[in-house]
């Protein structure tokens, strides 16, 4: 008796890495119920932060708007990377960002090349 060789499984198709899980696990939220707040499946959904299937600008401000961020930082930005500004400046009240603003805006114009 011959026996077939098996072929392995081709991988699914993988796209651009985000943050949209971390977001998500961040703000406390259920896949389910983010979902449902997107009007999607939570395995669509699901399958979106794994890379599995496509994001569209439509979904990126849906979330956005949901986790209280904006859309690039769904892509960019790692919410539990304390060390990062990005934590750090969405921990600020009003003031302290226009204190921070112009602080850096200050520290740029008058750098030295040190």
């Amino acid at each position: 008796m011959v026996r077939k060789q098996a072929r392995p499984r081709p991988k699914p198709p993988r796209f651009q890495p985000t943050f949209m899980r971390q977001w998500r696990e961040y703000r406390e939220m259920t896949l389910e119920r983010a979902g449902e707040a997107v009007d999607m499946s939570h395995a669509q959904l699901g399958r979106i932060e794994r890379g599995l299937q496509p994001y569209n600008q439509e979904l990126l401000e849906a979330l956005a708007e949901l986790y209280k961020t904006t859309p690039a930082s769904l892509i960019m930005h790692d919410p539990t990377d304390e060390r990062a500004i990005w934590s750090l400046w969405d921990q600020a009240q009003e003031a302290e960002r226009e204190d921070t603003t112009k602080y850096l805006e200050f520290r740029v114009k008058t750098r030295t090349g040190t």
